[in-house]
């Protein structure tokens, strides 16, 4: 099954259940947004990258309401919530498509996202994060709130079976855990080192793992 379809499978019941899966889910989505903004200008435009159903957004959204958002994603039905979360906001916008291939092409100066980058292979990833650098102005800003492998074998099966157990503990159905194993197939983890370096490869000069728990971090890097 593809992403696209995985998660248009799961859309309706994606924001319940993300609190669920993601142990640290405070931490990572709120917290680290507040930290991040507190040492940034206001953004003029902001581009979430495989937005989803806006969840991210909405933690930079309470932050800088001011700005303009564009929401992209390659499942229009997690999209349909995001849109829905935010009707009648007239500086939010949304793009159905593979921001591997295309970013969106108009300007600005931030560029998110959440748990999504991790599904792409290596290559893809560089790739992306060329796009990222060359279409971003001097000192913009890139975000990944991901999630990453250990980098070494014994390590990956330490962040694996906690993960586990944490899910196994949290009233998740038969159903949720079957469905978080097929998209787990989907995934194509690195290391947070991985792609700190990748990002340097691919000219950010300023990168950064601004927050770290076990398999989710998040990394930011500025274009100089």
């Amino acid at each position: 099954m593809s992403i696209e379809s995985q998660f248009n499978l799961i859309a309706k019941e994606y924001d319940v259940n993300r609190k669920k899966f993601i142990p640290c889910f405070d931490d990572f989505y709120a917290n680290t947004t507040e930290f991040i903004v507190s040492n940034i200008a206001e953004p003029k435009r902001i581009i979430d990258l495989g937005a989803g159903t806006g969840l991210l957004t909405y933690f930079w959204y309470r932050q800088w309401p001011n700005a303009e958002y564009v929401l992209v994603d390659i499942a229009d039905e997690m999209l349909n919530i995001a849109r829905k979360r935010f009707a009648g906001i007239k500086t939010i916008s949304y793009q159905t498509g593979d921001y591997v291939q295309n970013l969106p092409d108009i300007s600005f100066d931030t560029v998110i996202s959440a748990l999504s980058i991790h599904h792409l292979e290596d290559n893809e990833k560089i790739k992306l994060f060329k796009k990222i650098y060359e279409s971003l102005p001097e000192s913009g800003l890139f975000v990944n709130y991901d999630q990453f492998c250990a980098g070494q074998p014994e390590m990956n099966k330490w962040f694996d079976s906690y993960w586990e157990s944490c899910l196994a503990n949290a009233e998740l159905t038969d159903t949720d855990i079957a469905l978080w194993k097929e998209r787990r197939k989907l995934d194509r983890e690195c290391s947070v080192e991985q792609e700190i370096e990748m990002l340097k490869e691919c000219g950010f000069k300023v990168v950064k793992c601004v927050y770290l728990y076990q398999k989710f971090s998040v990394i930011a890097a500025i274009s100089q």
